[in-house]
């Protein structure tokens, strides 16, 4: 059967840079960070005192009161994300059939401050078991894709993803597939993730990922410098309406740009770094530029995974050398992590957005918080520093890569009719 040609439609997001696709789009291009000390708990004890949190954030200001009690953030992120979406893409109950209309979203963790809370309050009393009868469904990852159904009659494919940070990636790749092996019309595709806690931040400082510059939060994310220490832990959700060319066409939507393919594959070597030359990364660009039936030298632009940790950085470079070769010197490179920080289960979608904007808009966004040249990175890439670059990007690719060894690469491309 031949397969069908997939665009996206719709945009949601909710970032530490802005609540909305446009205001998340101004603050990359505008470079700026989204980091500051946090706000949701009393770190005086922590070793790592600040992230990148969504700024004054009221679930009822989007969501029913009652409800809104009854999901973890999390969730919470990812209905508000998803109604943006929805919206943007025009979808209603007119011009679709809600049985080709599924949902398949991601997170890396789910709902762990809700984990925390119960698993403190038993602890804290008297040995009476008093839960939450919410508890199991506001802590299961799998929920947010649940409830984006539920709230907007969706009866297609419904599934959540989990590959660590690579978790939103792998999501956008099912749906891609799904819809391409027309098993759907729609996907509601991304992921969301919650988990700037006690237990979220103590167990990634016990690990010695996060970084610790503590007297400037602002600059603690600077991915390819030379005194990189670690990575921001971020929250957000990130939502893409992933949909048959022809079902597009025939309602008259709106294409942003074309998924040209996708990528995944296992490093195999370690539970938390990355393979040294980055075999993993280098296997998984591979892949998905294959999947599309693309060369190396169609990609203009590659939002990288770019944590900011002194290994990821120099294996991810080391694998974008040895794919695109000479090409790899015209290519723009960036990590939006220096501004959104780690997203974890949600990086994935937010980043691939970023590359949706980048091919609509022609604007790559920049790596911030560069100061001191590595000098074991080549000089001769563009990492896009400081500022946003004006150029045409035909094609763009988004890695993600996690924990466990995952990895996961999508390519977006112009729309051609």
């Amino acid at each position: 059967m031949a397969l069908k040609r997939v665009v996206v439609t719709g945009l949601g997001a909710l970032t530490p840079l802005g609540k909305t696709v446009e205001a998340y789009w101004q603050g990359l291009t505008d470079g700026v960070s989204g980091c500051d000390y946090i706000k949701q708990f009393d770190t005086t004890r922590f070793k790592t005192k600040f992230a990148c949190e969504v700024k004054d954030f009221d679930a009822t200001a989007y969501l029913d009161r009652k409800e809104a009690r009854k999901i973890d953030r999390f969730t919470q992120f990812a209905l508000i994300a998803s109604d943006e979406a929805v919206k943007d893409a025009g979808i209603s109950k007119e011009n679709v059939d809600p049985d080709r209309v599924g949902v398949i979203f991601a997170s890396g963790i789910g709902g762990l401050i809700t984990f925390q809370e119960e698993v403190t309050n038993f602890a804290m009393g008297d040995g009476t078991p008093r839960f939450n009868p919410f508890f199991i469904p506001k802590m299961i990852l799998d929920i947010a894709a649940g409830q984006i159904s539920m709230r907007h009659g969706f009866r297609g494919p419904n599934f959540a993803v989990v590959s660590a940070c690579a978790s939103s990636t792998n999501a956008i790749i099912d749906a891609f597939d799904n819809i391409r092996l027309n098993k759907a019309d729609i996907i509601v595709t991304g992921g969301s993730e919650a988990v700037i806690s006690q237990a979220g931040v103590g167990g990634f400082n016990a690990m010695k990922a996060l970084s610790e510059r503590n007297d400037s939060p602002a600059t603690a994310s600077r991915p390819f410098d030379k005194d990189r220490d670690g990575f921001v832990m971020g929250e957000g959700a990130g939502v893409l309406i992933l949909e048959s060319l022809d079902h597009a066409l025939a309602r008259g939507a709106k294409i942003y740009c074309e998924i040209a393919g996708g990528g995944a594959t296992a490093d195999a070597y370690h539970i938390t770094a990355p393979h040294p030359e980055g075999l993993g990364a280098n296997n998984v660009m591979k892949a998905a530029l294959a999947d599309a039936g693309m060369t190396a030298g169609d990609i203009d632009y590659i939002n990288v995974h770019g944590t900011s940790t002194p290994l990821g950085d120099i294996a991810e470079t080391k694998a974008i050398l040895n794919v695109f070769g000479a090409h790899a010197y015209n290519l723009n490179i960036s990590s939006t992590k220096s501004m959104t920080g780690h997203c974890l289960g949600a990086a994935g979608a937010l980043e691939a957005l970023a590359c949706i904007m980048a091919v609509t808009r022609d604007v790559v966004p920049p790596t911030i918080n560069h100061f001191t040249d590595d000098p074991g990175l080549d000089p001769g890439l563009n990492f896009t520093f400081d500022k946003a670059q004006k150029r045409t990007v035909n094609a763009a690719l988004s890695n993600t890569f996690g924990f466990g060894g995952h990895n996961a690469s999508v390519i977006v491309k112009k729309y051609v009719a």
